[in-house]
């Protein structure tokens, strides 16, 4: 167990080295001059400006070195100062993070309560008429763009009913957005919980269960539900991650202060410091979740811990 963490946390490292790299190398990829683009209006045709910004950026330097300083100040804890504001990359990232991770985490609590019990009743019932009714609900769903599904809610619980603010950060201001997201992935999780459970209940134990006089929601809470749980942590950590990259939309929508909605900012205003922060920050996060996943496979399943 003890080698197979080992294994994993320096293969998340050596990810997490490449990112850093390729982030390094993001803003001598992006066509133009960045020091046009960042020097204030007024002054963008000043050489003396230009060569200001450009040496406090390390521009000046060979692109290999640009690199090689770009990593070695992430790997100190070093991501630079934002464009506008002058502000520590990092500071401003890991305040936002929180916020993300706070809806990400809503966004996949909701998706897990609706998803699973409908997971469960369409294994229970399945080839009947109310398997193949939440099947295409589910469909219709997860079809639905995300946006859109914001803009309805906002509409209907802010606009028309007045329940809950339009925007903002804040407990009340999770509610929408996490709606949003979690019903656009419950499609996900309750295909997944369907799947695993037809697949363990046609095993031979199952039967075994029903045979000793076991009660239905016996056997599917204590003898099915348990084997298929390695399928749904995995569907689920592929939505949490999902859901840290993917709410960016939801995020404008609502006007929430998470990672994703200041990448955006950062793109529109050409803050490279920022946009490579963003990247790396957000690869770590990834490369942490996926890890603490592969250690829990092994806790649930011994077959992976003797491989």
């Amino acid at each position: 167990m003890l080698g197979l963490i080992l294994h994993k946390v320096l293969l998340g490292l050596l990810t997490i080295l490449i990112v850093i790299i390729l982030a390094g190398f993001l803003i001598h990829l992006i066509p133009g001059d960045p020091v046009t683009a960042l020097a204030a209006p007024g002054l963008s045709s000043s050489p003396l400006v230009m060569a200001e910004m450009r040496s406090r950026l390390g521009l000046d330097l060979p692109v290999w070195q640009q690199v090689g300083l770009y990593a070695w100040n992430v790997l100190n804890g070093d991501f630079g100062r934002t464009i506008r504001g002058n502000e520590p990359v990092l500071d401003v990232l890991l305040l936002r993070l929180l916020n993300t991770f706070m809806l990400a985490t809503a966004g996949l609590g909701v998706a897990l309560l609706v998803g699973i019990p409908l997971g469960i009743f369409s294994a229970v019932k399945r080839g009947t008429v109310a398997d193949a009714v939440v099947t295409i609900v589910l469909i219709i769903g997860a079809s639905i763009p995300a946006f859109w599904t914001g803009l309805i809610l906002l509409h209907v619980f802010s606009l028309k009913l007045g329940w809950l603010p339009v925007a903002g950060t804040g407990w009340r201001n999770l509610v929408l957005p996490a709606l949003t997201l979690g019903l656009a992935y419950c499609a996900l999780v309750s295909r997944a919980t369907r799947s695993a459970l037809v697949e363990v209940l046609g095993e031979d134990y199952i039967k075994t269960a029903r045979a000793r006089g076991l009660r239905e929601h016996q056997v599917l809470l204590i003898h099915a539900l348990r084997p298929a749980l390695i399928n749904i942590i995995t569907v689920a950590g592929l939505v949490f991650t999902y859901l840290l990259g993917g709410q960016v939309v939801v995020e404008n929508v609502y006007a929430w202060n998470g990672v994703g909605r200041l990448a955006v900012q950062a793109i529109l205003a050409r803050d490279y410091p920022m946009v490579q922060g963003f990247i790396v920050v957000f690869a770590t996060a990834i490369v942490i979740i996926s890890t603490l996943l592969d250690v829990l496979y092994a806790l649930l399943d011994p077959r992976i811990r003797k491989s």
